[in-house]
Protein backbone atom coordinates (compact mmCIF):
# COMPACT_ATOMS: atom_id res chain seq x y z
CA UNK A 1 0.00 0.00 0.00
CA UNK A 2 1.15 3.83 -0.91
CA UNK A 3 -0.05 6.36 0.81
CA UNK A 4 -0.12 9.94 -0.32
CA UNK A 5 -1.57 13.32 0.84
CA UNK A 6 -3.23 16.30 -1.11
CA UNK A 7 -4.45 20.21 0.35
CA UNK A 8 -6.59 21.35 -2.03
CA UNK A 9 -7.10 25.22 -2.38
CA UNK A 10 -10.22 27.48 -2.95
CA UNK A 11 -11.72 27.07 -5.86
CA UNK A 12 -10.29 23.56 -6.32
CA UNK A 13 -12.85 20.04 -7.35
CA UNK A 14 -12.38 17.81 -4.67
CA UNK A 15 -13.81 15.40 -7.36
CA UNK A 16 -11.79 16.48 -10.46
CA UNK A 17 -8.55 16.50 -8.50
CA UNK A 18 -8.91 13.71 -6.74
CA UNK A 19 -9.88 11.71 -10.68
CA UNK A 20 -6.56 13.85 -12.03
CA UNK A 21 -4.59 12.26 -9.35
CA UNK A 22 -5.51 9.12 -10.04
CA UNK A 23 -4.40 9.77 -13.77
CA UNK A 24 -1.42 11.39 -13.62
CA UNK A 25 0.05 8.78 -11.05
CA UNK A 26 -1.71 5.79 -13.00
CA UNK A 27 -3.32 4.45 -9.62
CA UNK A 28 -5.28 1.66 -10.22
CA UNK A 29 -7.26 1.17 -7.24
CA UNK A 30 -6.96 4.44 -4.67
CA UNK A 31 -9.19 4.82 -2.29
CA UNK A 32 -10.11 8.12 0.63
CA UNK A 33 -8.45 7.62 4.01
CA UNK A 34 -10.12 11.19 5.30
CA UNK A 35 -10.63 14.26 4.32
CA UNK A 36 -11.11 17.62 6.64
CA UNK A 37 -12.07 20.70 4.45
CA UNK A 38 -15.27 23.11 3.24
CA UNK A 39 -16.70 23.33 0.30
CA UNK A 40 -18.30 27.24 -0.90
CA UNK A 41 -20.53 24.97 -3.76
CA UNK A 42 -21.11 21.64 -3.53
CA UNK A 43 -22.68 19.46 -6.40
CA UNK A 44 -24.76 16.12 -5.06
CA UNK A 45 -26.82 13.52 -6.31
CA UNK A 46 -28.56 12.37 -3.68
CA UNK A 47 -30.00 9.22 -2.80
CA UNK A 48 -31.89 7.35 -5.82
CA UNK A 49 -32.03 10.88 -7.69
CA UNK A 50 -31.14 11.30 -11.84
CA UNK A 51 -29.95 14.90 -11.72
CA UNK A 52 -27.71 16.27 -8.90
CA UNK A 53 -28.12 19.81 -7.42
CA UNK A 54 -25.95 22.58 -6.48
CA UNK A 55 -25.55 23.79 -2.97
CA UNK A 56 -24.21 27.17 -2.19
CA UNK A 57 -22.47 28.60 1.36
CA UNK A 58 -20.12 27.61 3.76
CA UNK A 59 -20.23 23.50 4.50
CA UNK A 60 -17.71 21.94 6.61
CA UNK A 61 -16.73 18.53 4.84
CA UNK A 62 -17.62 15.67 7.46
CA UNK A 63 -16.70 12.98 5.46
CA UNK A 64 -15.31 12.05 2.30
CA UNK A 65 -14.99 8.70 0.98
CA UNK A 66 -14.83 6.78 -2.09
CA UNK A 67 -12.83 4.21 -4.26
CA UNK A 68 -11.30 5.38 -7.63
CA UNK A 69 -8.62 4.35 -9.87
CA UNK A 70 -7.55 5.82 -13.60
CA UNK A 71 -11.08 3.57 -14.43
CA UNK A 72 -13.16 5.42 -13.10
CA UNK A 73 -14.61 6.74 -9.33
CA UNK A 74 -17.16 6.77 -6.99
CA UNK A 75 -17.40 8.91 -3.52
CA UNK A 76 -19.63 9.98 -1.01
CA UNK A 77 -19.48 13.22 1.04
CA UNK A 78 -21.04 14.51 4.00
CA UNK A 79 -21.29 18.26 4.30
CA UNK A 80 -22.70 20.67 7.13
CA UNK A 81 -24.06 24.24 6.43
CA UNK A 82 -23.71 26.86 9.59
CA UNK A 83 -26.76 25.19 11.28
CA UNK A 84 -25.38 21.80 11.35
CA UNK A 85 -27.84 20.17 9.43
CA UNK A 86 -25.52 17.21 7.23
CA UNK A 87 -26.52 16.37 3.88
CA UNK A 88 -24.90 12.89 2.48
CA UNK A 89 -24.74 12.12 -1.48
CA UNK A 90 -22.61 11.02 -4.34
CA UNK A 91 -19.67 13.63 -4.97
CA UNK A 92 -20.17 15.43 -8.69
CA UNK A 93 -18.16 17.12 -10.53
CA UNK A 94 -18.43 21.20 -10.02
CA UNK A 95 -18.13 21.19 -5.74
CA UNK A 96 -15.51 24.06 -4.91
CA UNK A 97 -13.69 24.51 -1.82
CA UNK A 98 -14.05 27.16 0.36
CA UNK A 99 -10.86 27.66 2.38
CA UNK A 100 -9.29 24.25 1.96
CA UNK A 101 -9.46 20.31 1.66
CA UNK A 102 -6.91 18.03 3.34
CA UNK A 103 -7.00 14.51 1.92
CA UNK A 104 -5.13 11.44 2.67
CA UNK A 105 -4.99 8.61 0.22
CA UNK A 106 -3.99 4.95 -0.17
CA UNK A 107 -3.34 2.91 -3.41
CA UNK A 108 -3.55 -0.82 -3.21
CA UNK A 109 -0.59 -1.74 -5.58
CA UNK A 110 -1.97 -5.84 -5.74
CA UNK A 111 -5.22 -4.80 -7.11
CA UNK A 112 -7.49 -2.67 -10.03
CA UNK A 113 -10.50 -1.02 -9.51
CA UNK A 114 -12.65 -1.37 -12.83
CA UNK A 115 -15.97 0.34 -13.33
CA UNK A 116 -18.23 -2.08 -15.26
CA UNK A 117 -21.57 -1.76 -16.53
CA UNK A 118 -24.00 -3.97 -14.25
CA UNK A 119 -27.41 -4.49 -15.35
CA UNK A 120 -28.73 -5.17 -12.41
CA UNK A 121 -28.53 -1.86 -11.32
CA UNK A 122 -28.08 -0.13 -14.30
CA UNK A 123 -24.88 1.54 -13.25
CA UNK A 124 -21.06 0.68 -13.49
CA UNK A 125 -20.16 -1.01 -10.71
CA UNK A 126 -16.98 -1.78 -8.99
CA UNK A 127 -15.02 -4.69 -9.60
CA UNK A 128 -11.62 -5.51 -8.46
CA UNK A 129 -9.10 -7.76 -10.16
CA UNK A 130 -5.81 -8.85 -8.78
CA UNK A 131 -2.70 -7.39 -10.57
Amino acid sequence: MQAFALRLRPGEDPKVTLDTFAQSHQLEAAFVLTCVGSLRKAVLRFANQEHSVTLEGHFEIVSLTGVFSIHGSHYHIAISDKEGRTYGAHLMDGSEVYTTAEIVLASLTDLRFLRVFDPQTGYPELEIKPI
